[in-house]
């Protein structure tokens, strides 16, 4: 169906370990994402960039090692979480385009702020890290852990409840990359974790299937968090975090299609694309094929 997207840009790079996918949302809109999700018929507002701070020029160095640039991530989370809250209660999807996926903190609580949708995160990485459990202090790489409650209360608390969404209405699709910890925590937690094993075996399309039913309840919905490393980077390329042994293009198309016809979807994000790392923009470009096909686009 037809509906009003509001695209908002977080071009930060502050929570990765690799420069450049501050220029994400810019590299996604040179591909032309707003005509093209207007030639579906959709109803398009780009509300342009967040304000983010420069690393060379406006933030100081980190204080803290296992927290790297704790402070402007979250004060940048929180501006995040009050647009996307402020979009959904206009009756807008958000459409966020990234920049880091520390962003999801901010973006996936502004849509449970007053609400209870479920979350579906898309990624080679669980992202289940915290300061306790972090080898590297990137807070990329502690969004999902934030969101489920763990973590400093700095980034827990930004849907106006802890956590923003309980962790067995969360689904993670297709990870491959786990930290020793990080593992130990996922797996004592109450996710519902698909590996890259799993869609091996069983096949993406019944791997949605199942997620989509665990997440959803109440008719609420859910939010779509995909990071462009989930894909294979003979295929992706441009991602600061590549892992290969990934899903494909068509893999990931079909993940879209199917969460775009199980009617869910109330916010996405699309995150961790890196122009520089890129090969003639050609990870953008599969972003925004992607969030195209999560938006109705169809082959017939």
């Amino acid at each position: 169906m037809a509906t009003t997207i509001a695209i908002i840009g977080v071009p930060i790079d502050l929570g990765a370990g690799r420069r450049g996918v501050d220029m994400g949302p810019s590299a996604m809109r040179y591909t032309g994402l707003r005509p093209r999700l207007e030639a579906l018929g959709h109803t398009v507002h780009d509300l342009g960039n967040l304000a983010v701070p420069m690393l060379e020029t406006s933030v100081s160095p980190p204080a803290d090692a296992k927290l790297r640039y704790l402070e402007p991530i979250a004060e940048l989370c929180a501006t995040l979480a009050d647009r996307v809250a402020a979009t959904v209660a206009a009756g807008q999807l958000p459409l966020i385009l990234g920049g880091d996926h520390s962003l999801a903190i901010g973006s996936v609580s502004g849509s449970a702020r007053g609400r209870s949708p479920g979350l579906i995160w898309i990624d080679a990485h669980a992202d289940f890290n915290t300061a306790a459990t972090t080898p590297s202090g990137n807070i990329h790489g502690m969004a999902l852990a934030a969101l489920t409650g763990y973590g400093h209360p700095l980034l827990t608390g930004l849907a106006g409840r802890t956590p923003a969404v309980p962790p067995e209405r969360v689904a993670l699709i297709a990870v491959r990359d786990l930290d020793p910890l990080e593992r130990e925590a996922l797996r004592g937690s109450s996710i519902h974790v698909f590996t890259m094993h799993e869609v091996d075996r069983r096949g993406m399309a019944a791997v949605v299937e199942e997620a989509v039913q665990r997440v959803s309840t109440g008719g609420a919905g859910f939010h779509v968090s995909f990071d462009l490393d989930v894909v294979d980077p003979r295929e992706a390329p441009g991602v600061g975090t590549p892992v290969f042994g990934g899903i494909s293009r068509r893999e990931a198309h079909l993940a879209m299609e199917l969460l775009a016809l199980s009617g869910g979807i109330r916010s996405l994000d699309l995150v961790e694309v890196n122009p520089i790392l890129d090969e003639r923009n050609a990870t953008a470009e599969l972003a925004v094929e992607l969030a195209l096909s999560a938006l109705g686009k169809r082959i017939l």
